[in-house]
């Protein structure tokens, strides 16, 4: 798994699992219910994750949406 980025802007990033599951590229969030554990919603930025053969093409993804500041692998 390599992780795409972390946030703590949960709109943002069920845009952005929307964007990437429209790709055809599977997510996963890591972290997701750690802020719970700890009382906060916004304590611990989740992680987004995808397949390590994905992580190409899903930045290439976020890069096209404007949603990534790096360039793509």
């Amino acid at each position: 798994m390599r992780e795409l980025l972390r946030t703590n802007d949960t709109v943002r990033l069920s845009f952005l699992r929307v964007l990437l599951r429209d790709a055809g590229i599977d997510v996963i969030v890591l972290d997701q219910h750690m802020s719970v554990l700890e009382g906060s919603a916004a304590a611990i930025p989740r992680r987004l994750m995808v397949a390590e053969e994905d992580e190409v093409r899903a930045r290439r993804v976020l890069v096209e949406a404007g949603e990534w500041t790096g360039t793509p692998r």
